[in-house]
């Protein structure tokens, strides 16, 4: 049997605020969308550069009234990233809050404007902890 990893899909309500998280903050690109007249909804394909075969597929329904959440058994998406630490500011600078902080260096947990969590690993090995990482506490749920 052979089997070929196409995308994880998760579903958001606002393709701006998606996109600014997703495109703007993590550096993920858009590599392909598809607007569906017929079914009515968008679906707009990110990946890693360097990485098309690695992509989230965001889908936004446009006539839907329902709150998408934490549903349906989805657990979260994983990135590496060159530097946990950089990674971790910028975003906490953009007013993402971090739920897991990289104290070991090594790992942090943040989540999408649609409540997806994502996983941020360093690339390599673990970076010494270091300040405010360390001491930071756990926020909410990841």
């Amino acid at each position: 049997m052979k089997i070929k990893y196409l995308h994880t899909m998760v579903r958001i309500k606002n393709i701006d605020r998606s996109l600014n998280f997703y495109r703007d903050l993590l550096g993920l690109q858009e590599t392909r969308r598809v607007e569906n007249d017929t079914g009515k909804f968008t679906l707009i394909f990110l990946a890693p550069p360097g990485q098309k075969d690695c992509p989230v597929e965001l889908t936004y329904n446009w006539d839907t009234d329902e709150c998408y959440d934490e549903g349906r058994n989805f657990g979260h998406l994983a990135y590496e990233v060159d530097d946990i630490y950089e990674t971790c500011q910028r975003l906490q600078d953009s007013g993402v809050k971090i739920n897991r902080p990289p104290r070991d260096g090594r790992m942090a947990f943040v989540r999408s404007p649609d409540n997806i969590s994502i996983e941020l690993l360093q690339a390599g090995e673990a970076k010494k902890p270091a300040e405010p990482w360390v001491s930071m506490e756990n926020q909410g749920s990841w």
